[in-house]
């Protein structure tokens, strides 16, 4: 078969024009159809509410961060009390074509303990609940404050596509630490001639151990929720 010569002469004035334009068309009115996706919005709860799905999402990632467990305290001649575990974390991508809304609970931080030989109190757990999937990420054990040397778990985190565990607090001498979370940094107490105190970060964090002071509370969690058309 013989090929032709490509020239001007065997080419239809418009041809290339007129497909170029209705290719360019094409994708335009994909675009504005809505088929083009990616992140849309956000979501951040720092306190328990509702989740209700903006118009035209339909994927979310999840993030849900337990709060962190309070340090235990000891009493005044007594130095091995513990500090408070981190919050569990729990990340989870999800389909919510069907879904409209979830019920989002954020876990508080264990409260300061101002009595002596006193276990802190553990942190709360927050998460994600649409009648579904349940995503929680679990709180921080309270620290110990009644025997020595305790070293108290983190929290768990459950349902996700990956999961976290808070880190451990620790106990013993004069240094008493909080454990870390994904999103948080435990707190610490130390002996420097004098007890004091640094306090915990971010969300998930636990308080250090504490005698001659009252232990520090653990920081809260947070739900962060990624949307997606």
């Amino acid at each position: 078969m013989a090929l032709t010569q490509i020239k001007s002469s065997n080419i239809t004035d418009g041809t290339i024009v007129n497909a170029d334009v209705s290719a360019s068309a094409a994708i335009a009115s994909t675009k504005l159809s809505g088929v083009e996706s990616g992140l849309t919005s956000v979501q951040t709860f720092t306190v328990s509410g509702t989740w209700t799905k903006p118009t035209g999402i339909t994927k979310v990632i999840i993030e849900v961060q337990g709060g962190g467990g309070s340090g235990g305290k000891r009493n005044a001649t007594t130095s091995s009390m513990g500090g408070g575990g981190g919050g569990g974390y729990a990340r989870k991508f999800l389909d919510v074509s069907s879904i409209s809304t979830s019920t989002i609970t954020v876990g508080v931080g264990g409260v300061s303990q101002t009595t002596n030989d006193t276990n802190g109190i553990t942190g709360g757990a927050s998460s994600w609940a649409d009648g579904t999937n349940t995503i929680t990420g679990n709180g921080g054990t309270g620290g110990e404050g009644t025997s020595a040397y305790g070293r108290k778990a983190g929290g768990t985190g459950v349902g996700g596509d990956f999961n976290i565990q808070g880190g451990s607090g620790t106990a013993g001498g004069g240094s008493n630490r909080g454990g870390d979370s994904f999103y948080g940094t435990g707190g610490m107490t130390i002996w420097i001639g004098q007890m004091t105190s640094d306090v915990p970060s971010g969300y998930g964090g636990g308080s250090g151990g504490a005698y001659q002071l009252n232990s520090d509370a653990g920081t809260p969690g947070i739900v962060y929720v990624q949307e997606y058309k």
